[in-house]
């Protein structure tokens, strides 16, 4: 049997970006080989992994994506397995996700069932967004599952229970990055030159009416600014200024409402300030929308176990796994594990005996699943 523990802990010193998850995919792969057998075939994708496995007398195939790379963010923990990678952290569960991954492979190896089980840690959720891509790909459409689902940690809830709802869990989410360029020059001469702090400035106030002029208000939606960065010195006038933020809204066409508006200010500014603005939607993820029956299915079967099912609340997080419950019927559970600090915090520390949970859930819903 696999030391959870050990294996969440080697996963979490070598956190990497989206596409750099070379060390992962290589950890990884060592611990698979471990207990492959004929039945289990490997496809590799970029920095990714695909495993199959065969069912005894498959009529389809189950997949389950753990999603692998981690964050830019320099970690405060003091654990004694912390990040070794400078400035680099798995502060959003991805060791957690991948390690209950192996667990529920092996087990799925070692007490095989009907139907085909397909196990994906996918690079790059984070950022660019490796689902679409892998989508697209050879080897995930040789193995194309009939059904789909995915967990994330939840920090706020306790070990013990899971959560999810029908419909709408995740928002749609679009990056935001902006660049204002204008004329720079002397504090003293502001008459001379454009000034970009000031643009970008009133642009962030100006912002703030796309949701409530534009947008239902019975509908979600949020634009915020998140940086700022403008000038160089402090009797200088800024001569370019970037901000960079994020749009969620809660239906698929109210983020192209709200980008229209952002191209529209941003032609009315470049005259207003008599300056150049450039857009840059970064990386774009579709809503995760959980198939109502296979919810309802997977609640059951928790209730039925020592575990607590609780219903969730739709958020405003995005997730690419959303581009797969888009085109495969599907759902995405949350997975309590009890920590102080929440998804994205350099203090983020989840209690590892949900790692043992999280197996269970995703076992069970795979049998489920072949039902």
């Amino acid at each position: 049997m696999l030391e959870l523990k050990e294996i969440r802990r080697d996963l979490h010193q070598i956190p990497e970006l989206g596409f750099q998850e070379i060390k992962t995919q290589q950890y990884l792969l060592e611990k698979i080989k471990d207990f492959q057998t004929d039945r289990v075939s490997i496809q590799l994708w970029k920095t990714g992994i695909l495993v199959f496995v065969a069912g005894l007398a498959p009529e389809k195939t189950i997949g389950f994506r753990a999603d692998m790379d981690g964050l830019p963010i320099m970690e405060k923990t003091n654990l004694a397995f912390s990040s070794l990678h400078q400035g680099k952290m798995h502060a959003c569960g991805h060791d957690f996700h991948m390690t209950i991954g192996l667990g529920a492979l092996q087990h799925m190896i070692e007490n095989p069932i009907k139907d085909n089980c397909l196990f994906i840690f996918q690079p790059a959720e984070e950022g660019p967004g490796g689902a679409l891509p892998l989508m697209q790909s050879e080897q995930f459409n040789d193995w194309r599952p009939d059904v789909i689902f995915a967990l994330h940690i939840a920090p706020e809830l306790p070990v013990g229970t899971v959560s999810s709802k029908p419909g709408l869990l995740f928002a749609n989410t679009s990056e935001l990055y902006l660049d204002f360029t204008g004329k720079g020059g002397h504090a003293a001469y502001p008459h001379l030159t454009r000034d970009m702090a000031v643009a970008a400035s009133s642009f962030i106030v100006q912002m703030q009416q796309i949701v409530s002029r534009n947008i239902n208000p019975l509908e979600g939606a949020v634009v915020t600014i998140g940086k700022m960065e403008s000038g160089f010195v402090q009797n200088a006038i800024a001569e370019t200024a970037r901000l960079e933020g994020t749009i969620r809204t809660e239906h698929p066409n109210a983020i192209q409402t709200v980008k229209n508006r952002l191209e529209k200010m941003a032609k009315g500014f470049e005259m207003a300030y008599d300056c150049s603005i450039t857009i840059d939607y970064g990386a774009n993820y579709y809503q995760v929308y959980n198939d109502h029956q296979l919810v309802e299915r997977f609640s059951e079967i928790i209730q039925a176990t020592d575990l607590n099912y609780i219903q969730a609340d739709a958020a405003m997080t995005g997730e690419d796994f959303g581009y797969m419950l888009k085109d495969i019927p599907g759902f995405m559970f949350w997975l309590g594990v009890d920590s102080e600090y929440g998804l994205h915090h350099a203090q983020l520390n989840p209690d590892e005996d949900a790692l043992f949970v999280g197996v269970e859930a995703v076992t069970k819903t795979i049998k489920m699943l072949s039902l």
